[in-house]
């Protein structure tokens, strides 16, 4: 089968179109996979815009999380960002500003990382990364999740009230993420398209 005629079966994300020929080497991919994921999230989380008065910066660690997620499918992009958040509880310094462990107030956007990369992943097997407008709604809902589990914890590790959490840990990042947004849907539509070229 052509990557071609490949690219266009319903139920597959961009990593299905990496050639594995037999169940070895679709293993060993899958691990390659699983593993650059979580790199790529470790070197992206090192990207870092301090926020004034938020214990939160601005980093390219959601925007890796989501496009792993997408480009994965919910089971590869779950075991990439649960092994981010594995190797960075165990110490490893990838987290952002180079943090590890579970006492950072950031912690729950990594955890709110792994389970918005499942989300998103299951939604690209069912196409919602292949156009401009359904990447869009993917990479809302995607950072929604990502928020709905890391301001609870910045609340409950920082002892602010829901609101101030709120203030500090969302709403100075609504730009950037819809900077994000918007280089997500112009890059994974572009990317199916190239696949069937």
């Amino acid at each position: 089968m052509s990557t071609a005629a490949a690219s266009t079966r319903p139920g597959q994300v961009l990593a299905d179109l990496l050639p594995a020929s037999t169940v070895p080497r679709a293993r060993l991919r899958d691990a390659a996979l699983v593993t650059g994921g979580a790199v790529l999230t470790g070197l992206a989380a090192q990207v870092v815009l301090p926020v004034p008065g938020s214990p939160v910066p601005v980093t390219g660690q959601t925007f890796a999380a989501l496009l792993v997620g997408t480009a994965l499918g919910a089971g590869r992009g779950f075991a990439s960002l649960a092994l981010y958040a594995l190797v960075g509880m165990a110490g490893v310094p990838w987290f952002a500003e180079g943090a590890s462990g579970v006492s950072a107030p950031s912690f729950g956007y990594v955890l709110g990382m792994l389970l918005a990369a499942t989300v998103v992943g299951a939604l690209a097997r069912r196409g919602a990364d292949r156009s401009v407008p359904r990447t869009a709604g993917l990479m809302v809902l995607g950072s929604a999740v990502i928020y709905a589990v890391g301001v609870p914890y910045l609340a409950l590790s920082t002892g602010m009230s829901l609101t101030s959490a709120v203030a500090a840990g969302l709403v100075p990042f609504l730009i950037g993420d819809a900077l994000k947004a918007a280089l997500a849907m112009g890059a994974l539509p572009a990317a199916w398209r190239l696949s069937r070229d």
